[in-house]
């Protein structure tokens, strides 16, 4: 009797094997939470701190932009209406991105209104008075002091959205998080020098 030869696609099911063994020393690669996801065709993992967060960075950034909205108004100084509007216009593209990232969880979306709790660093309704009362002068030493204790609160609750367990795995979340940290150091520092000069005006922000 002749041997029995092996049909071509039993060959090429050894050699894939073999191929397979070869390799197996190395390991199987490791992949992040997010790229495990994607491979797996779903989304990346988040977390209910990931939630809290964009649901209430929503309402954080909603009373800003309204304190902001008022500096044409209440009578601010050229640099501080400058700095009021970048505020505005950022921070209401934020809030679009937050309610989108809810919105495609099927999670709650808050409106993008001011939220009745306060977040830390929010105005509380007596501050907001004191500052809607101000004009001139006093309207630009009130605001600038009132949106870096808001900054600071934006800057606690990016520290404790990193501090929660499994939390900020959603590249959304993380690369969000991580520009509003800095971005929001940056301006504290600037609204700083705004302040200082007020109270020296030979001085410049």
């Amino acid at each position: 009797m002749s041997p029995v030869r092996a049909s071509p696609p039993r060959v090429a099911a050894a050699l894939l094997a073999a191929a397979i063994a070869g390799c197996g020393s190395a390991g199987p690669p490791v992949l992040t939470p997010a790229a495990q996801a994607r491979a797996d065709g779903g989304r990346p993992p988040y977390t209910r701190a990931d939630v809290d967060f964009m649901s209430g960075m929503i309402g954080h950034h909603a009373q800003a932009v309204v304190m902001a909205g008022w500096a044409p108004s209440h009578g601010a100084g050229a640099s501080l209406r400058a700095l009021a509007e970048r505020i505005v216009v950022g921070q209401r593209d934020e809030i679009a991105l937050m309610q989108t990232w809810l919105r495609d969880r099927n999670e709650t979306v808050p409106d993008g209104g001011p939220s009745h709790h306060l977040m830390p660093g929010m105005l509380t309704a007596e501050q907001l008075a004191r500052l809607d009362q101000a004009r001139g002068p006093e309207f630009d030493r009130l605001f600038l002091a009132f949106m870096i204790q808001h900054h600071q609160g934006a800057i606690t609750m990016v520290e404790q959205l990193f501090g929660a367990n499994g939390a900020a795995q959603d590249e959304t979340v993380f690369k969000f998080a991580s520009d509003v940290h800095v971005d929001q150091i940056t301006e504290i520092e600037f609204m700083s020098k705004m302040l200082a000069a007020l109270a020296n005006p030979e001085k410049s922000p």
